[in-house]
């Protein structure tokens, strides 16, 4: 086990593309980092250039405090365990675990301790040891390539979007067992997602990227609860926090939503943004179904019933805003209604709309 430490590392392709941009973090010896974003925003390359799968333009990487920028992959003691599994069909699941050790030179007896203890770990028994991949599900399969990773006894896990490939009930149930798996191994892992969810629940920190930028560094509640732009704020969280275009009063003590309707701000307000415009975030959860003297009024275009929650989609004012309103149980709303909705002032979030960054009250 080892910290990781990136300072400054950046990564240029000869084409002068520029996919990574000074990145800085120590990942701290056990702690589990999951770097999170869209598609293209330089997630799975900065994995990539810790595996040594991708190399470095600028900065320095370190794992065990020793510098590995010119390491070749097997010299860094990590291993990776990928999206499409990566498996050799021709092989048993004891043998695709083995293949490994034998290439290290390591005994037969040692072999046999370390795959079978890792079957262990995995749930994978002694009859699914002898099948070929393709006599498994998905999430056996998954369960391998893990397996395959762990009895290298590895300093770094690396998770490049290994559940992408399984189905919705399959995601949940192998998240699980990839949370329980490194809290008891204790092992410091870095796992690439595009799902926020996924990265909301697995990961001790955050890493948000956004074109080769760090967006924010955190946890969960911390990206969550205080998100530090208008990119963080709209990929964290689902549904995505309403976002809506406001004015600061002249004091800079209240916004003024729309011509009637204001709503007061704590802490004395934003006296540098007097008069400006604001983006004013407020999450879902945050809406109330009530009748206040500052309520707006809502229009209901589509209602999504989900059980232990409902949520209810809709617009207000002239510009017809959009917001969607989270309510918890079910309700008898339909499209088509006009409701009064309150936003909880405790839980608002205010944006710089030049520079998208988040509005300290």
């Amino acid at each position: 086990m080892a910290s990781v430490t990136l300072e400054n590392l950046q990564k240029t392709y000869p084409n002068g593309f520029k996919a990574i941009h000074g990145v800085d973090v120590d990942i701290q010896d056990g702690e589990f980092l999951v770097l999170v974003g869209p598609s293209g925003c330089g997630k799975s390359t900065l994995l990539r250039m810790i595996a040594g799968l991708e190399t470095v333009t600028e900065g320095k990487l370190s794992i065990g405090g020793k510098m590995v920028n010119d390491l070749e992959p097997s010299q860094r003691d990590i291993a990776m365990v990928f999206q499409n599994y990566a498996l050799y069909p021709h092989m048993t699941v004891y043998n695709n675990m083995a293949y490994g050790l034998k290439i290290m030179g390591l005994s037969k007896q040692e072999i046999d301790e370390r795959v079978k203890n890792a079957a262990k770990i995995l749930e994978l028994t002694e009859e699914q040891l002898t099948r070929k991949p393709r006599q498994l599900s998905g999430g056996q399969r998954q369960r391998v390539a893990m397996g395959r990773a762990i009895v290298r006894k590895p300093s770094v896990f690396l998770f490049d979007e290994p559940l992408s490939n399984l189905d919705a009930k399959l995601r949940v149930q192998m998240r699980i067992e990839i949370k329980r798996l490194q809290e008891s191994l204790g092992i410091t892992s870095v796992y690439v997602t595009h799902d926020q969810v996924e990265a909301m629940t697995l990961g001790h920190r955050l890493m948000v990227l956004n074109g080769g930028n760090v967006e924010q560094l955190g946890t969960p509640i911390e990206l969550y609860e205080r998100p530090a732009s208008l990119f963080v704020a709209g990929f964290i969280g689902s549904p995505a926090m309403n976002m809506i275009s406001t004015k600061m009063s002249s004091d800079g003590k209240s916004i003024e939503i729309a011509s009637d309707i204001s709503l007061a701000l704590e802490n004395g307000g934003a006296a540098d943004y007097a008069g400006k415009k604001v983006i004013l975030g407020v999450r879902p959860e945050h809406l109330e179904l009530s009748q206040t003297d500052n309520s707006l009024p809502f229009t209901v275009t589509l209602v999504e019933h989900l059980g232990a929650d409902t949520l209810i989609h809709g617009h207000f004012g002239e510009d017809m805003t959009d917001l969607t309103v989270r309510v918890s149980g079910t309700h008898t709303v339909k499209a088509g209604d006009q409701l009064p909705v309150t936003i909880t002032r405790d839980h608002i979030h205010l944006f710089d709309p030049a520079t998208e960054k988040r509005i300290s009250l």
